[in-house]
């Protein structure tokens, strides 16, 4: 996962004997886009063309869907641009100027400051410097957090907000297998989508994009994943990688389960709750099933073991310098000491908001707006800084449908966990449900709410005073749960994350200062590239092929779900040449957040696209191994196959460039 200015070109001409240039690293980062619905994408035509997977786009083709347009079931193909459709609140990112600016983010520090008075320090100058930016380029700048705080980059985007839906294959093929399958390997999935990006009412003409390759992925051949991978904890402690293991997942993987079940009971109430709960009820299986491998990673003595070696002989070597001793031989145990305070008031914040609800979400922004915005920039939440408004309200107001029956299901499952996991005495819980069930309560919130309407979030947004005094249920919810979550996330800030950008700001120089430029910081949602060659894998003593064929589908399909083709797939089986690959397999080092990312091979062309990884290489969150973890893509060839034979999309084809 490296950093595109801390590029390890002499490790890959070593290794794989190909030149990696600026020019090269150049294109691939303007190429690529980041999509803040959580994932990547990059621009493959010269009129604003943007190559993403069906599941990063899947939260815009649901908003555009409805009962009587169902393009989640059925797909969706804008024949011409007059016909493509605008995503209501969808924000791409091309990242164009990364600046070092460390020293300014630590220069507001002074002699004799608490750790919280550094933490909060650094918070204005963070804001004040991504204001600045923001005022004089019009650009969205954000204050990048590397190496738990041992530097700071500032990211200049260009953003695009208005995006459109060109082309959606059906979920049953784009997601073919479903849960069953997810994080596994051989697969059989067409999890892509095109979308196109305007400005000013005209497609957007990128000065980079890629072009699709002819030849396809090729066994053997090195690629290039550029994305933006959210979050991994390579860098943790031990301490940390225990609170996880022990506090933070079992409590996350409980609140995933309950959800869950919550969301396939509402779905068999009929096809329109199915319809209506389904983008639900993907992410959290998804997430279910990625916690389940990192609690397994983390349950491993082995991996557990490896860190402990790994933290134990970096603290020997800290010890045996006097020098390095004064500097840094505390910070273990500061963060440790941390973890510790942090394990006492961890549930309660946990469960101090409504995390599976839109109109939730809505509610809190609307509660906060008018209050964050009476105060400087720079002393408000992270989220209200200027320079992050115009995505905020671009969210806060979105058009996008919110249905009553669904937003009851998911709060009434939150107040149930909350009641189990606090119990009934609990003071918040006693006052969110004020003696109704979990059930009552929830329908009691959004019955007696407007924030449907986009008006009425605006009007109440615009006043202090009226969203204090507002009866509005879900505003009353949001204030019942504002006291608690402002209180520990101050306590989160103050006495965990402040400690963090301090000692393990320091543990990560030292690790740099051993290991050099072969640490990369964890992952940030920011702009990264993996590497790595299509390749195979052996799993107990069974070789696993490079890549699966078309025939590979047809054979898995059962008729019945997941397991379905489409009908447009049954029809056209007679048409496709059943040997063109499919689905690949790489070792590039990818994570969540780098779905929708190209793979590209060493002229700069793409050969597919990255949509998952395998069960194998889930612990890779925490040590990365690439003897049987695998990324998985989508092939080049299987893509074009499909668009000319299946959906009768040769305008596309021709639009990537492919004779």
């Amino acid at each position: 996962m490296w950093l595109v200015n801390q590029f390890p070109k002499a490790a890959i001409q070593k290794t794989y004997g190909f030149t990696v240039t600026d020019s090269f690293l150049e294109h691939i980062q303007l190429s690529s886009v980041r999509f803040n619905s959580g994932g990547s994408g990059s621009f493959v035509s010269p009129r604003g063309l943007l190559f993403t997977n069906h599941h990063v786009g899947r939260d815009c083709i649901q908003k555009l869907s409805s009962a009587q347009h169902d393009y989640i079931k059925n797909g969706f193909y804008a024949a011409t641009e007059a016909e493509e459709k605008q995503c209501p609140d969808l924000e791409l990112n091309l990242l164009t100027r990364i600046e070092d600016v460390t020293q300014k983010v630590k220069g507001a520090e002074k002699t004799g400051m608490t750790t919280a008075e550094i933490g909060q320090a650094r918070r204005e100058s963070m804001s004040r410097i991504e204001k600045e930016c923001a005022t004089a380029t019009g650009n969205r700048c954000d204050v990048v957090t590397l190496y738990s705080g041992g530097r700071y980059d500032l990211y200049q985007y260009q953003k695009y907000t208005d995006v459109r839906l060109v082309f959606a294959p059906e979920e049953a093929i784009a997601a073919f297998g479903g849960d069953p399958d997810n994080f596994t390997y051989p697969r059989y999935c067409l999890d892509f989508a095109f979308f196109r990006a305007y400005e000013k009412g005209k497609p957007v003409q990128p000065r980079h994009y890629f072009r699709w390759s002819r030849a396809g992925a090729r066994e053997g051949e090195l690629s290039f994943v550029p994305g933006n991978p959210g979050s991994t904890g390579r860098l943790m402690t031990v301490a940390q990688l225990e609170f996880s293991r022990d506090h933070s997942y079992p409590l996350r993987l409980r609140q995933l389960e309950s959800l869950i079940q919550a969301l396939e009971a509402f779905g068999t109430r009929g096809e329109e709750n199915r319809r209506q709960a389904g983008d639900y009820l993907l992410t959290a299986q998804n997430s279910f099933k990625a916690f389940t491998g990192f609690m397994r990673g983390l349950r491993d003595p082995r991996l557990i073991g490896r860190r402990r070696d790994d933290e134990q002989t970096l603290r020997a070597s800290v010890a045996a310098d006097p020098e390095k001793q004064k500097t840094y031989g505390g910070t273990w145990d500061q963060v440790a000491a941390a973890y510790a305070e942090y394990r006492d008031f961890y549930k309660p914040y946990a469960l101090s908001s409504i995390g599976s609800s839109d109109l939730f979400d809505v509610a809190r922004d609307v509660l906060r707006y008018p209050e964050e915005l009476a105060k400087p920039s720079e002393r408000r939440l992270r989220e209200f800084r200027d320079s992050n408004l115009p995505s905020l309200e671009q969210a806060m107001y979105s058009p996008a449908p919110l249905y009553d029956p669904l937003e009851i299901a998911v709060i009434a499952e939150d107040l149930r966990f909350m009641l189990r996991e606090l119990g009934a005495d609990d003071p918040v819980v006693k006052q969110v449900l004020d003696g109704k069930s979990p059930d009552q309560a929830a329908e009691f919130y959004v019955k007696t709410s407007k924030l449907k309407d986009v008006a009425e979030r605006k009007r109440l947004a615009a006043s202090r005073e009226a969203v204090r005094q507002s009866d509005d249920g879900m505003l009353r919810l949001a204030r019942i749960l504002e006291e608690r979550n402002r209180t520990l996330r101050k306590r989160v800030e103050d006495r965990v994350d402040a400690v963090l950008n301090t000692s393990a700001a320091k543990i990560a120089q030292v690790k740099f200062a051993a290991g050099g430029a072969n640490n990369y910081p964890d992952a940030t949602f920011t702009f990264r590239i993996a590497f790595g060659p299509v390749s195979g894998y052996m799993v107990d003593g069974k070789k696993i092929p490079w890549a699966t064929t078309l025939a590979g589908l047809y054979q898995r399909a059962t008729g019945v779900e997941p397991f379905r083709c489409p009908e447009s797939w049954l029809k056209a089986k007679s048409k496709l040449n059943l040997s063109t690959p499919f689905n690949f397999v790489t070792t590039a080092d990818t994570h969540g957040g780098n779905s929708g990312s190209p793979t590209v091979n060493t002229k700069g062309e793409i050969t597919g696209i990255l949509f998952d990884g395998n069960i194998e290489g889930l612990p890779n969150r925490f040590v990365y191994d690439d003897v049987t973890a695998r990324s998985v893509h989508v092939a080049g060839q299987g893509i074009v196959e499909a668009l000319r034979k299946v959906y009768g999309a040769g305008k596309l084809v021709e639009e990537l460039g492919v004779k």
